[in-house]
């Protein structure tokens, strides 16, 4: 193995359940649904605005747009780190592997990420709101194999969702189902 591929939320960022409110929790609980939304996974793709997707989950959660407007910019800024994740790339990066990620995420979650001293550690990306594609379809792993010269059989995916792995291995790409919990 030369190349290490990361998905982000859930493995390298997260939210500690034990810090957040119940009512919270259950207002997001479809994030851990096995098939995300439409509209999230449209705002994931990059063609939904957070203001369509606040208007969207209002009516579906028939809450007011201002309350889920500061619901999501909650679940923005509170993400953290994963400690273990940070020390394994952190171990990743000083023997020698290249680093990538490869992740599902909306334009204000990544800008928000990318602040964290640990994705400077990253060799490379593709993140599905800047290529109008989102995991599991085929081409958001093309991009990024055709991207960064990245030979399938040499590279490891790891990701919090079976069927992205499923989707990865299809085109050659090894992978490990990762569970921080």
């Amino acid at each position: 193995m030369k190349n290490i591929v990361f998905d982000l939320g859930g493995v390298v960022f997260g939210r500690d359940p034990r810090k957040w409110e119940p009512e919270f929790m259950e207002f997001f609980a479809f994030i851990h649904a096995e098939k995300m939304p439409e509209f999230w996974v449209d705002y994931d793709r990059g063609t939904l605005t957070l203001d369509e997707v606040v208007r969207i989950l209002s009516r579906e959660k028939a809450c007011d747009e201002r309350v889920t407007a500061r619901f999501i910019r909650d679940a923005i800024d509170r993400q953290e780190e994963i400690v273990e994740t940070r020390a394994l790339v952190g171990d990743l990066k000083r023997v020698g592997y290249k680093l990538y990620v490869l992740s599902n995420m909306s334009r204000e979650f990544i800008d928000f990420l990318r602040r964290f001293p640990v994705y400077g550690l990253f060799d490379g990306e593709v993140v599905s709101c800047e290529e109008h594609t989102v995991k599991p379809e085929p081409r958001i792993y093309e991009i990024l194999l055709e991207r960064y010269g990245l030979t399938p059989s040499e590279t490891l995916f790891i990701d919090d969702r079976e069927m992205n792995i499923e989707a990865a291995a299809a085109l050659g790409i090894h992978g490990f189902v990762f569970d921080h919990r």
